[in-house]
């Protein structure tokens, strides 16, 4: 099975958590920096191809495979770098994800107006969230708690094993508690005749340690 392969371009310390922890995950991973210096410096921090040049450049973007591409993340400190980044991107139909880190709040419109997938800002985020967002496509919705100890997930049932089961059946266990159940738009508190069905959306209350075992459950 092929590899998610993520582009992300900035090497500051945004696009450089992130690119560790994508790489831990398991994922290839190219960074575009335009530092020379930089550059140097991460290529010795991160199991990761990084390639030194500017990134508003077609051809720097070929360079770094682009068209292989399935995330493209634009995560400098420079929002017009950012913007046009992303709208280079959307040049090339195989990206299936286009992220774009928004330093300055008053510049998201401007992003929302050429059609990026999503924004993130400085404000609202930080590295760890850009890579749930990557690595935990199946997840509608994700809030950290308790300095991460523990996940908020919404998430649509996808496991045909699961149709017709009692949710009691499954919840709660010490991994994990299925909070709500929606049915048809309505939040219901899971009773004792409650059951998983196609297209549901559960809400559960997972420990961060078994986040990805619990979204496989649910939705593998």
């Amino acid at each position: 099975m092929k590899k998610m392969y993520v582009i992300i371009v900035g090497a500051g310390r945004v696009g450089l958590n992130l690119a560790q922890s994508l790489v831990r995950e398991g994922l290839n991973v190219t960074i575009i920096e335009s530092d020379p210096t930089v550059s140097e410096e991460v290529a010795e921090q991160v199991n990761a191809m990084v390639i030194q040049g500017d990134a508003t450049s077609v051809q720097v973007l070929e360079d770094a495979d682009i068209v292989d591409a399935d995330v493209f993340v634009a995560a400098t400190g420079h929002d017009t770098v950012n913007l046009l980044t992303s709208v280079l991107s959307q040049n090339y139909d195989n990206i299936k994800k286009i992220i774009a880190r928004v330093n300055d709040l008053e510049h998201m419109s401007a992003f929302k107006k050429v059609g990026i997938d999503m924004t993130v800002s400085p404000e609202s985020t930080v590295a760890s969230y850009l890579e749930r967002i990557i690595t935990r496509p199946k997840v509608a919705d994700l809030i950290i708690l308790g300095r991460g100890s523990t996940e908020l997930l919404d998430v649509k049932i996808e496991n045909k094993d699961l149709f017709g089961k009692k949710v009691l059946d499954y919840s709660p266990t010490e991994k994990y508690i299925v909070c709500a159940v929606y049915e048809d738009n309505e939040l219901i508190i899971p009773q004792k005749d409650t059951v998983f069905h196609e297209n549901q959306k559960i809400s559960v209350l997972a420990k961060s340690d078994y986040v990805q075992e619990v979204t496989k459950l649910f939705a593998p």
